[in-house]
């Protein structure tokens, strides 16, 4: 075997046996052009040679390609007698080939810092980007035996990795010897993450600007781990974050604008006679702000002010010993109409989340298509307008039917969101909306109910069986019980049993018979009954306004005067 120093722009050879058809992606390109013009091409490209002169590449096309790109000059390459591997050769040096662990990836590139290469020069040379080796010098900050578990290929996910490196080393060997697996089980990096979590605010929800953040001595820290795209800067000094939101946010309310205080347990506080507005506010209503403990990000919420009406002596309530009338509650469903609607809108949202989903099967796709035919606010037609026209006419030129399967796919999945949804009025799918979500696990995607908004939907029982599932054991009163429910919620997703998309055998039996029609979308009444039955105010002054209300509420009112009885 010869090495020989070419020009690679004038050298003449023969390509009959690449292997590669296929050429590689441009990203990989532009990577071996700029290590190789950082630090040269580190293996020569081998030729054969025949009798008559004429040289044959076995490997190294894209090195060659890319000692022409960068205009090199002098190029070695390695020649050798033409043999029967020859082929083998070249088929070999594109398959044989073994990645670096992550954790051999961070040594070599400790090794380089000590001999003072840089990131960046690091970054150039390795063609990877700068925030790569950041990350990867990030495993010095972990704990050996957590290193040694790494190495042995148990790579944690990204996040918890994060979370498992901004720890201190002793906190780090606490969380291991807690939970460290035996020997043929593997890691629970969940636990180990969950155990070293701390609360964190981030950067992009911060309203304040560098002001502020000097003033209350907020510095930043980067989370390599995030998208590169995003803003991942945060700090863990949550006090000093908080406080420079809420002078910002004092400096810089709008002229119908307000900030409104929390309640004890986190939820937005209303003034008294305030009412929330769930559509758009007009000029007159009022946007209340407040700062979410949890997260920092400063939150709106819209209001109106309600109207004083008169004393409501004929409620039908008994009289407490001030005159006023006590209004006694009423029998209650588990879960208030106005409940039923948000559960109905937070599995449509479910839904189309899950349809969104890349992986979702072809066979599933036509199934759901055929399915969304039987939905309740689905009508065939034949002869008529089809009404999803305009959408199917994307896919649609010239009268012919597109053969890119990417967009049939994508215009059926905007079809079904179009057509199945959850939601208890004219435009319900009924039953045929869950049964689509329950096959593609949108379960998943409903959030949490353990909520100031939607608890007080759920009667006295049913809240204290959800309760009673999370070990919560049910408390004086109602209110107590729900603060008590969301405080145990309040790192975890807690979904109704209710809420999911499974149908009950009597559901799949009514389905399959054509006689099920999805529930009506609840009067007006209902919802005043249950959820708009009014409380009264503090100020003996003051009657009950339904702005006010608290389905709840209402045992607790009831439960004291029993008391003071």
């Amino acid at each position: 075997m010869e090495l020989r120093i070419v020009d690679p722009k004038t050298l003449e050879f023969k390509d009959t046996q690449d292997p590669r058809k296929i050429a590689a992606d441009k990203t990989s390109d532009d990577a071996l052009k700029a290590s190789a013009k950082s630090i040269g091409v580190i293996e020569p490209p081998l030729f054969s040679e025949a009798e008559d002169g004429t040289l044959t590449i076995i490997t190294g096309r894209r090195r060659m390609r890319t000692a022409i790109a960068n205009k090199v000059k002098e190029f070695a390459i390695l020649v050798k007698a033409a043999d029967p591997l020859d082929n083998m050769r070249a088929v070999a040096e594109n398959v044989v080939r073994a990645p670096m662990s992550p954790v051999d990836l961070w040594r070599a590139i400790e090794s380089l810092a000590t001999d003072n290469w840089t990131e960046e020069a690091i970054a150039k040379s390795l063609a990877i980007p700068v925030r790569q080796v950041k990350q990867l010098r990030l495993l010095a900050k972990v704990h050996p035996e957590i290193l040694e578990r790494i190495g042995q290929g148990d790579m944690p996910q990204i996040h918890f990795l994060r979370t498992i490196a901004s720890a201190p080393l002793d906190e780090q060997a606490a969380a291991w010897e807690a939970n460290k697996p035996k020997k043929k089980d593997g890691v629970s990096w969940h636990a180990i993450a969950n155990a070293l979590s701390r609360r964190q605010m981030f950067a992009r929800d911060a309203k304040f600007g560098e002001a502020e953040q000097q003033a209350f001595g907020i510095a930043w820290c980067e989370d390599l781990f995030a998208p590169a795209k995003e803003d991942s800067r945060f700090t863990t000094d949550c006090e000093a974050f908080l406080a420079a939101q809420r002078a910002w946010l004092e400096a810089n309310l709008g002229e119908n604008g307000t900030i409104i205080e929390l309640e004890q347990y986190g939820g937005p506080k209303l003034p008294k006679g305030a009412e929330r507005i769930w559509t758009t506010p007009t000029a007159e209503d009022r946007i209340g702000y407040y700062i979410d403990t949890h997260s920092g990000a400063i939150k709106s919420i819209a209001f109106r002010m309600t109207k004083k009406s008169p004393a409501n002596a004929s409620a039908g309530g008994n009289a407490s010993e001030d005159g006023e009338d006590v209004v006694q509650p009423k029998a209650r469903p588990d879960i208030t109409g106005k409940g039923m609607e948000m559960i109905g809108e937070m599995r449509t949202e479910a839904l189309h989340k899950a349809l969104s989903r890349p992986d979702l099967g072809d066979e599933t796709l036509i199934g759901l298509l055929v399915l969304a035919l039987a939905a309740d606010n689905v009508t065939v037609r034949t002869g008529g307008t089809p009404p999803m026209r305009n959408l199917i006419s994307k896919m649609v030129e010239g009268g012919k039917l597109t053969a890119d399967a990417g967009l049939i796919r994508a215009i059926a999945v905007q079809v079904l969101k179009a057509t199945l949804s959850c939601q208890l009025r004219y435009n319900g799918s009924g039953l045929a909306a869950r049964i689509a979500g329950d096959a593609i696990g949108a379960d998943a995607e409903l959030p949490t109910m353990a909520t100031e908004d939607f608890l007080p939907s759920l009667s006295r029982a049913a809240l204290e069986k959800l309760g009673s599932g999370m070990g919560v054991l049910p408390r004086g009163k109602v209110k107590e019980t729900r603060a008590a429910v969301i405080e145990q919620a309040r790192e975890t997703r807690v979904v109704l049993p209710q809420a999911l998309f499974g149908l009950s055998d009597e559901e799949a039996a009514s389905f399959s018979r054509g006689q099920y029609q999805y529930p009506a979308e609840p009067d007006e009444d209902e919802n005043d009954e249950f959820s708009d039955a009014g409380e009264l105010s503090d100020d003996p002054q003051d009657t009950p306004t339904a702005a006010a209300s608290d389905p709840a509420e209402e045992d607790d009112e009831d439960e004291d005067h029993a008391a003071a009885a």
